[in-house]
């Protein structure tokens, strides 16, 4: 799908959306059978990258792992390390397959994937589809409700704030927002259990329940609180920006005036007429967003100790534990890589103008 990069200045800052591309073939984009016929097509060539793409950083993980300085002999054995002997620890590592070469061992882990043995975490000691099982849906769980907060907001706000572009709440809305952009998530983490947890006490520090504590429905969502409000901040810049621009921008339109030439309420041109047209730009910019979305969730996993996949990811990737760390890697690579699927999809069927045609 063909896109330019449209770059708008907000006061001081800059948002960058990336928006798709007008076709002039206007008898064609607006066929129905046609547009269908188009949007499978993209979906299908972007699938065809998929299997290639995932390849190509799986095997470059496990050659990075061969010549990383870290012994993973050293977490396996832990204390033992030091008392082991070289022979027992050459025995181990055969045992284990640390030997081999990383082509031999990537090899078995494919082989593996297609026979549904995903082998063994050493980290854990566990096979890795329990490990999977345990944390995989607390992240999701957090990342979608930190998502679905941030894009709620910024749709608020951003229109409020686009409709009244100028004004004090456009004013307080863009400073905020070019002072979070600047704020690391693991930053707004700290500040957060700083002031709601030890100085206020309104919400636990950490952890998914209260300590010895069965998980409940009330506990958990006492103690998401911090870590989804924080994540949904620190995505909340740009997309409430993206959609404070578009909206903007939207007002100026001819269609706009001639709705207010006719008599329409502002609220019902706001309602139909300039939400609609801005929801593809905002909604291309969630898809690009989605890689620091999964950045942004394991560091805030890793500071509130939420019993996600970032812990996993931290403590394979500290023990070479390559099976796990293989398996989360490629799983994060496909969110990644699907996620922008689904936006660009959702793009086409909102706006007829864009291409698919690639």
């Amino acid at each position: 799908m063909g896109t330019v990069v449209v770059a708008a200045d907000v006061d001081e800052a800059v948002v960058t959306a990336t928006i798709a591309r007008p076709d002039a073939r206007t008898t064609t984009r607006h066929d129905p059978s046609t547009r269908r016929r188009g949007i499978l097509a993209m979906i299908g060539r972007r699938l065809m990258f998929v299997i290639p793409v995932c390849a190509a950083v799986s095997a470059g993980l496990f050659a990075a792992a061969s010549i990383s300085p870290f012994d993973p002999l050293v977490a396996y054995l832990g204390v033992r390390y030091t008392t082991t002997s070289d022979a027992d620890k050459q025995m181990i590592a055969e045992q284990l397959g640390l030997d081999q070469p990383w082509y031999t061992t990537y090899w078995q882990w494919v082989q593996g994937l297609f026979t549904g043995d995903l082998g063994m975490s050493r980290s854990f000691g566990q096979p890795v589809v329990d490990v999977l099982t345990e944390r995989v849906p607390w992240t999701l769980l957090l990342a979608g409700v930190g998502l679905a907060l941030a894009v709620t907001v910024a749709l608020v706000l951003g229109v409020l704030a686009g409709i009244r572009s100028g004004g004090i709440l456009d004013r307080a809305v863009t400073a905020l927002c070019i002072t979070i952009q600047g704020l690391p998530p693991f930053v707004l983490s700290l500040g957060a259990i700083a002031l709601f947890a030890l100085g206020l006490g309104w919400l636990p520090v950490a952890g998914l329940t209260d300590a010895g504590a069965d998980p409940t429905f009330a506990g958990v969502l006492t103690h998401m609180a911090l870590p989804v409000a924080v994540l949904a901040l620190s995505q909340l810049p740009w997309l409430l920006l993206a959609v404070r621009e578009s909206v903007s921008v939207s007002r100026g339109e001819d269609f706009v005036a001639g709705a207010v030439a006719r008599g329409i309420p502002t609220s019902t041109i706001t309602r139909k007429h300039i939400v609609p047209t801005s929801l593809a730009p905002f909604v291309n910019v969630v898809g690009v967003r989605l890689p620091e979305l999964v950045v942004g969730a394991v560091l805030v996993e890793e500071v509130f100790s939420w019993p996600g996949i970032a812990g996993a990811i931290v403590q394979s990737a500290r023990d070479l534990d390559m099976a796990l760390l293989a398996f989360l890697t490629i799983g994060t690579t496909l969110a990644v890589l699907l996620g922008s699927l689904l936006a660009d999809v959702v793009v086409a069927l909102l706006d007829p103008r864009v291409t698919t045609d690639g």
